[in-house]
């Protein structure tokens, strides 16, 4: 299968298994507001579930796949056991890295609630201090996951390990009504760890079928690609913190507006969440190996392009989609209750312009995985360090003529520089010109939006959105209008012979691609048994 095609063929599982995951997401939060509603005591479960989650992020699946994938997918180039066997020594030493900042999470615990909530009394504190001790295991079991998923994305497996969350999301709803009528609160931490351990487990049963078994290795340090790997991980785990600090930026200006607008900003961001998770991260994860372990400049270039021109393909017609129906999408969801019409608008217009920033944010992601592919963790840290410092910088210049929309748009503008300025540091170390997007690639997907845009409009007009309708209707409306947009999208790319339906065309076996001998010869020896080799 050609590069380009793979490359899509894995995001496509890899969005397939997110979606998945994110359906059983929101089972869950029903699940648990089922039982907890909106009471101190799931505040103090949040509260211990954020600094859990939050570790995760940065170490687990965040820094870990960053400085793991890219050198074990050169080892793969040279040889599967060899590869293998840098993954079991990667293994034993994060189970000792692991363990030792589990840890000092658990004797931190106390510290680490008040800073995150300073607000608490007594026994809300103390609450989150005995849950955030009882979850910080988590953070052990999902940084052995990540590495399962780093080795399986470097092999070419990726439903599998975006499915995994899903089993994790499962487990969770089914262990919570029994964990919770024993043990009340916390009981969802104890089906926290559970569903982490289904995470792991899922992934590991999956490995050992492929033939890659992961299991602790005594290391060596003296490995020039254990060391290169070890080297990597703390700038990448300092630019991945700096990362965090966006939203804490717009929290921390919001508070000096108007009543509400911190809420406002919050809503729109989780909606801003699911097409971030579904297209973004599904294609920057499969682009990763693929980037490793390109076989020169050329081919590393041509991966590259394919990645942004396949992830604005798709992030650009979602990104119009939601602008134009944002107002009634923010009603159908929200809109009940205390959630009046001017939340509605305001919501409604964070999200539209959160949403411009969505086609940069695609970029900037894809650009990230291709530095970490490139072992350039000081450009990395640096492009990081300039988004957090745009966002600041714009949000302070927008926040008082536009208030809290300009702490929306902010990070939109920050995450486009951003990545140019990586674009830029890839050009400049690989020496000539990327040629992104041609003229022609850009007439074609302006036609496509243009027409995608009229669909959308043409009907809204012809069956405008009723507020006052019953639930059911106004869900319907949310779902056919842009699925009419989609049709037209489709329909014009189509006629317009985008590449990127060929590719998508190659990767469902629908259409044979070119020969590429030397993506074949790699599959070939990944699929030779180490025994062999």
């Amino acid at each position: 299968m050609q590069g380009s095609s793979r490359m899509v063929r894995h995001a496509i599982l890899m969005m397939a298994g997110t979606l998945v995951s994110r359906v059983l997401g929101l089972v869950r939060e029903v699940v648990t507001a089922a039982f907890f509603g909106a009471t101190a005591r799931l505040d103090a479960f949040n509260v211990a579930y954020t600094l859990a989650n939050l570790a995760r992020q940065l170490v687990a699946e965040g820094a870990l796949s960053a400085a793991f994938v890219p050198v074990f997918s050169q080892a793969l180039k040279t040889s599967r056991s060899r590869a293998l066997s840098l993954a079991r020594q990667a293994m034993t030493v994060l189970i000792v890295a692991a363990s030792a900042v589990t840890l000092v999470g658990i004797l931190a615990a106390p510290l680490l609630t008040t800073l995150i909530a300073p607000g608490f009394d007594s026994k809300s504190a103390t609450l989150a201090t005995q849950l955030t001790r009882m979850m910080f295991p988590f953070l052990f079991v999902i940084s052995l996951a990540a590495l399962a998923m780093g080795t399986l994305n470097s092999l070419g497996s990726f439903f599998v390990p975006a499915l995994a969350p899903a089993f994790s999301n499962l487990t969770f709803i089914l262990t919570a009504p029994l964990f919770v009528s024993r043990w009340g609160v916390h009981g969802l931490a104890l089906s926290v760890l559970c569903g982490g351990t289904a995470h792991f487990l899922t992934q590991w049963l999956w490995g050992v079928r492929l033939g890659a078994v992961l299991r602790p290795e005594r290391p060596d340090l003296k490995d020039p690609d254990l060391r290169r790997m070890m080297a990597l991980f703390l700038p990448y785990a300092a630019g991945l913190s700096l990362n965090q600090l966006n939203p804490v930026i717009s929290r921390m200006l919001g508070s000096f507006l108007q009543e509400g607008s911190i809420s406002v900003l919050n809503y729109a961001n989780r909606i801003l969440q699911l097409p971030l998770g579904l297209f973004v991260i599904a294609i920057s994860q499969a682009v990763l190996p693929q980037l490793s372990r390109a076989s020169g400049v050329e081919d590393f270039l041509v991966t590259l392009r394919s990645a942004l021109r396949f992830a604005l393909f798709i992030v650009l017609p979602a990104s119009l989609g939601l602008i134009l129906i944002s107002t009634p999408f923010v009603h159908v969801l929200f809109v009940r209750g205390a959630f009046g019409e001017q939340a509605w608008h305001a919501t409604s217009l964070s999200l539209s312009l959160s949403i411009l920033g969505l086609p940069g944010m695609a970029c900037s992601t894809v650009v990230m995985r291709a530095l970490y592919s490139l072992s350039m963790p000081r450009q990395a840290f640096i492009v990081t360090l300039f988004s957090v410092a745009s966002t600041a910088l714009f949000s302070l210049a927008l926040m008082f003529p536009m208030d809290y929309a300009g702490l929306a748009l902010a990070p939109s503008i920050a995450f486009t520089l951003s990545g140019l300025l990586g674009l830029s540091y890839i050009r400049k170390k690989l020496g000539q010109p990327l040629h992104i997007l041609s003229w022609s690639w850009l007439g074609k997907s302006s036609l496509a939006l243009v027409v995608t845009g009229l669909a959308v409009w043409g009907c809204s007009l012809l069956r405008p959105y009723d507020p006052s309708a019953a639930f059911h209707t106004r869900a319907l409306w949310c779902l056919w209008v842009p699925a009419c947009g989609t049709i037209a999208y489709a329909a014009a790319t189509l006629a317009l012979r985008c590449d990127e339906w060929r590719w998508v065309a190659e990767a469902l076996g629908l259409r044979k691609g070119p020969a590429d001998p030397s993506s074949r010869a790699q599959e070939e020896r990944d699929n030779i048994p180490s025994s062999e080799k």
